[in-house]
């Protein structure tokens, strides 16, 4: 409530500050994975007098490629869904306006990678393996990546193609973040491995996830995937008759961490409103609201978890990252070496 006071607050003063008259709406680019529920939404608009127009922009890759080719003249006064995977493309563009939300001094510090505040962490999620508990009843699980190169694994994963697929990447820069690049065992030999090791390889998550993977509500045969942290509790959330316990388990090794940010477009006439909705997306009502929407963990740190993440989900406690500017700079060269390995 302090948080929609806030709002209350500041809406009144840019109301009273003469000028530009305030705008209707506030325009959101979102990528096609962004969900909330309307009554919280409409929360903002209750306390702020602003509608907020949707906009999606297709996948998070193409969302960033759309803002970049409208910098400066953008199409939404907000962008939201832009992770770390793709950041250093859109801060070398000059995309955003800084701002400092009052709110971050709640966040996670782990989330906080622009000093300048050019962008706002709003959620995140951790790219993980995920394994069909009914398939490993007499096999344990592997316990850590280098486990996928076993024989006992032979024909049991499907991964998502990194050129085309979210997590794909980010399980690549697992790899490339756990094996490194020179050694006696690199990132490539591990990818060998595992093409001799019979890996498949899907387009996007949902061919993988649904299509291939034997656990949970997928219809396949390989009870190893390349999915979320979050998943478990999803297959609890979502089953008609929700299990006691979720039938799809998390391999805690080689989790890569995705954090989700927004931003204000440069070039919005109206950056003081825009600022008002960066502050609606980091108050507990909206980010209480992100698990049981879009499946991933909230950025504010006293936000409450809803049951089924506390009870269903592993989290991994040395996450794998990288440098945004270093995956800006190597992630074409490492897609293409990827693909000479594992599809030539």
């Amino acid at each position: 409530m302090k948080r929609i006071a806030a709002l209350v607050l500041a809406a009144a003063l840019l109301a009273g500050c003469g000028g530009k008259g305030a705008p209707e709406a506030i325009r959101l680019l979102t990528h096609d994975s962004f969900l909330a529920s309307d009554e919280v939404l409409a929360e903002f608009t209750a306390a702020t007098g602003l509608d907020i127009q949707l906009l999606s922009g297709g996948d998070a890759g193409a969302m960033v490629n759309q803002a970049v080719l409208t910098a400066g003249n953008p199409v939404a006064d907000v962008l939201f869904g832009i992770d770390n995977t793709f950041l250093s493309r859109a801060l070398e563009a000059d995309l955003f306006l800084p701002y400092e939300s009052p709110a971050l001094a709640g966040v996670r510090p782990e989330l906080l990678v622009d000093p300048e505040h050019r962008v706002t962490p709003i959620d995140f999620g951790d790219v993980c393996l995920n394994y069909d508990k009914a398939a490993f009843d007499g096999l344990p699980p592997p316990q850590e990546l280098a486990d996928l190169a076993d024989p006992a694994y032979r024909g049991m994963l499907v991964v998502e193609d990194p050129a085309t697929s979210s997590p794909g990447l980010a399980f690549l820069l697992a790899t490339i973040a756990a094996f490194g690049e020179t050694g006696p065992y690199t990132w490539q030999d591990f990818w060998a491995d595992l093409r001799d090791n019979d890996v498949q390889v899907a387009p996007g998550w949902e061919a993988a996830y649904y299509g291939l993977f034997s656990g949970g509500s997928g219809e396949g045969d390989r009870p190893l995937v390349v999915s979320y942290a979050s998943s478990p509790p999803a297959e609890v959330v979502y089953a008609p008759e929700p299990p006691a316990e979720a039938p799809t388990g998390v391999v805690t090794d080689g989790c890569f961490r995705q954090i989700e940010f927004a931003g204000i477009l440069r070039g919005t006439p109206y950056p003081e409103e825009a600022a008002l909705l960066i502050d609606f997306l980091l108050g507990e009502r909206f980010q209480e609201d992100i698990p049981l929407n879009m499946f991933v963990f909230p950025a504010l740190a006293s936000a409450d978890l809803p049951a089924e993440f506390v009870e269903h989900t592993r989290l991994p406690s040395a996450p794998l990252t990288m440098d945004p500017a270093s995956i800006e700079a190597n992630r074409q060269r490492w897609i293409e070496e990827w693909a000479s390995i594992v599809q030539p």
